[in-house]
């Protein structure tokens, strides 16, 4: 935890924060803090800065907080990714989160197991879990935005064009395609397969009805937690 996240609840004065679960074990277990410690802190959804450890015992930790940072840009990227296996699932959120996509879609496709679609950690506090482990992780305190679309097709043709108005579209897929860019200056929507990659049906479908092009990474084939940051690290 590199960013001691607080949220509106935690606040019990205008200055003043309290914790006890997961962030007060942290506190004792990994930052080994005392009370006069001033550790970083950012407030979920805005500024970061600094907070006073004013208390620190068994049962809570109380801060004096003072906010005057922003918290780092998002990427400019719209990222339709395939839904991954769910252990994966929580890996690829948390650094989707650290990285700082500003928007995430998860989709179905036909290599992805119906099963997948049953797992508890799409529920929305378990998705909210990870993304803010990743915030922690990378000092920022804006979480993406995520949305799951079940139905390929109708999202492909219905909504995706939408979403890829004005940027760069492209598709991230193992084959005689081309490299993909680097340091683009710019909005980008990418779409990344899943584990067997994308079928040529949603190849061709992604790119007919919302304009992304294949692009590949060279003669490896990733795995999906592999490629995110691998892409993403290319195209920014």
């Amino acid at each position: 935890m590199n960013l001691l996240l607080l949220e509106d609840a935690d606040f019990v004065g205008v200055d003043r924060a309290r914790l006890t679960g997961r962030r007060l074990k942290h506190l004792h277990e990994v930052h080994r803090a005392e009370a006069g410690d001033r550790l970083r802190v950012g407030r979920l959804g805005g500024m970061m800065g600094e907070g006073h450890l004013l208390v620190l015992d068994a049962e809570h930790a109380e801060l004096q907080i003072s906010l005057d940072q922003s918290p780092p840009a998002k990427l400019p990227l719209t990222l339709i990714l395939a839904l991954p296996r769910p252990k994966m699932l929580k890996r690829v959120l948390q650094t989707v989160s650290a990285m700082g996509v500003a928007r995430l879609v998860l989709v179905n496709s036909y290599r992805v197991e119906k099963s997948f679609w049953q797992t508890p950690f799409l529920e929305a506090e378990a998705i909210r879990e990870q993304l803010i482990l990743g915030l922690e992780q990378a000092r920022d305190t804006v979480l993406p935005e995520v949305s799951i679309e079940k139905r390929f097709k109708p999202f492909v043709e219905d909504r995706l064009p939408a979403l890829a108005a004005g940027t760069l579209g492209l598709t991230g897929h193992p084959g005689d395609y081309p490299d993909c860019p680097r340091a683009v200056q710019g909005p980008v929507t990418l779409a990344i397969g899943p584990e067997g990659g994308w079928i040529p049906y949603e190849v061709e479908l992604l790119r007919e009805a919302a304009g992304l092009r294949p692009v590949q990474l060279g003669e490896r084939i990733l795995r999906v937690e592999t490629a995110v940051p691998a892409l993403l690290a290319r195209l920014f």
